[in-house]
Formats: structure tokens, sequence, C-alpha cells
């Protein structure tokens, strides 16, 4: 839908024209070791990765169907949803669910019966951040892991994979470290009443960048500092979060987290999708530039809607009292 901050090959990529990695791009994917590694001692087998299998197709053709084994994807009216789904281990990222975010996100985002996308954790962490042991015993996933960190080629959220479908992530539980990647990719944040949020990189020696530096650009630096300078021996309740700016919505009971979200996003869902696609381009566009830049980009998102269908269904739909019937994208 539009376009992407970067064109980022798919973890399993339709027939055709995207089939090629992108300049730049490396075409082994994380699990797949070079002749040197072969030759070495067998290590234990790595985790399943997510893998296409033939079935429903999207409406623009993409294959939709994929086995996952660290996240579930789910379909409700309009609204997709993407849940971690490693509960024993307080869905935390293995190399496994690194493959499979990527290629969870893309399927959604190419879904054009998918409005608003919802990102959730199952069990009582909503997302813990990376599972250090397992990544560390899997050389070929350490690398790679290394290698786009360094490159700032990350690509486990809606952020990094270019998703330009609100996404709204519902936090339950606890919410630490690369679990605020999350968090600060996200257009809007909601939280059960008994969900916590903490960051203990520095208290384990390493250093807090993406998510901190993301979470700074909309909520108090100040507040964002103390969160990461802090590190695991402080952790902020939901009243915080929402003072702070880093959520807009709690949820009690906690129970209803998952209700809740899913009607504020049938909410969001009635809106044109090209418009909130250009709306997030915009406003998204403005962290990256100063104000008469951003002023400047926003106004040629703007102008880029002159002409489309929806422009026209919307006023007639209010004046006939309507809801709208919005182009697919």
């Amino acid at each position: 839908m539009g376009e992407r901050r970067a064109r980022l090959r798919l973890v399993a990529p339709p027939r055709g024209a995207r089939d090629v990695a992108q300049p730049g791009e490396h075409h082994r994917r994380w699990h797949q070791r070079g002749e040197p590694q072969h030759r070495r001692r067998a290590s234990p087998r790595p985790p399943p990765r997510a893998r296409p299998v033939q079935g429903h197709t999207l409406g623009r053709g993409s294959p939709i169907v994929t086995e996952y084994s660290r996240v579930r994807v789910e379909r409700n009216g309009p609204v997709g949803w993407l849940v971690f789904d490693r509960p024993d281990a307080g869905n935390a990222m293995d190399a496994a669910m690194f493959d499979e975010l990527e290629c969870a996100w893309r399927e959604l985002d190419a879904d054009a019966d998918v409005r608003v996308i919802v990102n959730t954790g199952e069990g009582r962490s909503f997302q813990t951040g990376v599972d250090v042991a397992q990544v560390a015993s899997d050389k070929a996933a350490l690398r790679e892991h290394s290698r786009r960190t360094r490159d700032a080629k990350l690509r486990f959220t809606s952020w990094h994979c270019g998703v330009w479908k609100p996404v709204i992530a519902a936090v339950n539980g606890t919410c630490a470290g690369g679990g605020l990647h999350f968090v600060a990719d996200a257009d809007i944040v909601i939280a059960s009443s008994d969900a916590t949020f903490f960051d203990p990189h520095v208290s384990i020696g390493q250093v807090v960048a993406y998510e901190g530096i993301t979470l700074a650009q909309k909520s108090p630096m100040e507040a964002i500092l103390r969160i990461a300078l802090v590190g695991r021996h402080e952790r902020i309740d939901t009243a915080r979060a929402y003072q702070l700016g880093i959520i807009s919505e709690v949820v009690d009971p906690p129970e209803r987290l998952r209700e809740r979200a899913q009607e504020l996003a049938e909410i969001v869902a009635k809106n044109s999708p090209a418009a909130m696609a250009a709306t997030k381009k915009a406003l998204w566009g403005a962290l990256e530039v100063g104000l008469t830049d951003a002023s400047r980009a926003g106004a040629q998102h703007l102008v880029g809607m002159w002409g489309h269908p929806d422009q026209e269904e919307g006023p007639l739909a209010f004046a006939e009292r309507r809801d709208a019937e919005w182009a697919r994208t």
C-alpha cells in the first residue's frame, strides 16, 4: 500500500519479481549456514521456522496460509491479530520468532480484507525481548541479528517492515526490554490495568537504543531516560505509563483487553484505508525531519490523496447519512 520505508524481501515471497532479493539484501535466511559451518560438529537442531503452505490467497494474490510455531495470525472481521505465542518463555523472541514476525507482519499487511492490525501476547506477558540464551546458541542467527542491529535493518516490528495499516498494541502483563520495540513502533497503545513496563538492558551491561529513541519521540525525554537508566530495579505501572503518554488507554478489568482492542480496531477500520496510510506516512515521517521539511512532506501526502475515490465517497456518505464504502487500496 503505497511506498514503503524500505523494500524488504518477504520470508515467503509470492511468485514473480518479488522472488528476487532487493539490492543489498542477502538471499540466505538467518538459519541457513554456509559451508564452513556444515563441516563443524553437528549442533542441536534449531527450532522450526515459519513456512508457507498451500491454501487460501489474499485479495492481492499473495499466499496467506503460513505455519507458525512462535506467533499466531488470526482474523476477526476487518481486524488482523498478531499474537506472540511463547507464553512459557514470557513470549521472548528466539531465532524462529524473528523469522515468523517478519512473515506475519507482511502477511497481514498484504491482506486487503484486513484494515487494522492488533498485536498482543499470549499468557501473562506481552513481550520480554530477545531470548538471549537461545539466539546465542544458534550461531547463524546470532550473526544475522548482530548484522541487522549494527546496520539498523531490524525486521520484527510493523515499523521495521513498512506496515502502513494502523497498528494497535494491546499490552497484557509484562513488557520488558526489547518488548518496548512493539510499544514504541505501534500507532495506538492500550494496556490492561495489570501491565508493567521496564527496560533491563543497562542492568546486564547492554545499551538502550532503538526502542528508547523512538519512545523519546513520543514521551518526555526525562521519563524515558529514567526507564532506561534505572533498568530492572524499577517498573512502571499502567497509570504512570498513561501519564507519560506511552499508552492512551488503561483497560480494566484486565480480562477485557482483547475485547476492547477488537472494539477499538473496528472503530478505526471504519475510516478510509488510503487516507489512514497517507496520514501514517505524514506523521511518522515528521519524526525523521524538522518542522518545515515535515510540513512539506505532509503536504505531498495530503495532495497525493486528491482524486482518490475515497475523497468523493467520504463527503457523499456523510451527506447521505450512511457508512462509507471505501476503496480497498
